[in-house]
């Protein structure tokens, strides 16, 4: 009773009460407000350019770190599965991002993306690759790849601890027994470790989908506030809407964004059941 008591004040109340704001056209000061019924989700389904590029981008960012981070977590982990006084400071070492602010990974990665002075130019310019430099984050058809690549550096070693309960919870017995009947490594790989590994996969998968439609201090630190049409994720876009006192109509974003975050989930659950 306690949890369900805590659970309805902090989560169903809150929620049903963005239901309430969402059919309305609060400004969120206004001690009045009028009821529009579905006009603020008929204009987010129809009239919204700025808020179907924001989940364009963000569709864009979650392919991109889902994939990438999965498979480098994944890889990670397999290399460092024994548990020796070399991996252990490895894990270490990869793990180290996670603990950071997401505040200081982007500046840290503004200076790495700097056109001007920043790390990855001028490495290019010392081996004379000048024609690989790019403006990164100013560029508007890869800005948000560019921002992927922050999010799989910050949190793949995180998925790469995940990784690793789920492969020392394989039986060596298995491989053993395939290496006996004759097994490469590509094949205990496919019949043994994927198939029992994906329990962690699904964890992987669904926190990072989560966390990449989440992304929001890192996208400000590197984009600014509001960050440029280039960066502009639906956890900004909801957030710009409440500051420019719209309430009733952010409120409409943020459950159309919970609802995608939701939907996203589940697809994904099922995809990796049938994988397995």
């Amino acid at each position: 009773m306690p949890a369900l008591a805590l659970y309805l004040f902090f989560f169903a109340y809150p929620t049903a009460q963005a239901v309430q704001y969402a059919l309305t056209d609060w400004d969120g000061y206004s001690t009045t407000y009028d009821n529009v019924g579905l006009r603020n989700f008929t204009e987010l389904a129809t009239g919204d350019d700025v808020f179907r590029n924001a989940a364009e981008n963000n569709l864009k960012l979650t392919v991109t770190v889902v994939l990438a981070q999965t498979a480098l977590a994944l890889l990670l982990a397999l290399y460092l599965v024994r548990t020796t006084r070399a991996s252990t400071l490895l894990r270490a070492l990869f793990f180290l991002p996670t603990v950071l602010s997401s505040v200081s990974v982007a500046f840290v990665w503004r200076f790495v993306y700097d056109p001007d002075g920043g790390l990855l130019n001028s490495g290019l310019r010392a081996v004379g690759l000048d024609s690989w430099q790019s403006v990164y984050l100013g560029n508007p058809d890869t800005a948000v790849f560019w921002l992927a690549v922050t999010q799989v550096w910050f949190h793949a070693g995180q998925m790469m601890v995940v990784y690793v309960a789920g492969l020392q919870a394989i039986p060596r017995e298995l491989y053993e027994a395939a290496e006996l009947d004759g097994a490469g490594r590509w094949d205990s790989f496919r019949h043994i470790t994927w198939p029992l590994v994906a329990p962690a996969t699904g964890i992987v998968v669904a926190y990072t989908t989560v966390q990449s439609f989440k992304a929001f201090d890192l996208v400000l630190g590197l984009g600014g506030n509001p960050p440029g049409p280039a960066l502009d994720l639906l956890s900004t876009r909801v957030y710009t809407t409440f500051s420019n006192n719209e309430f009733g109509y952010a409120a409409a974003q943020s459950l159309v964004f919970m609802a995608l975050i939701a939907l996203l989930t589940w697809v994904q659950r099922r995809a990796l059941r049938r994988a397995a």
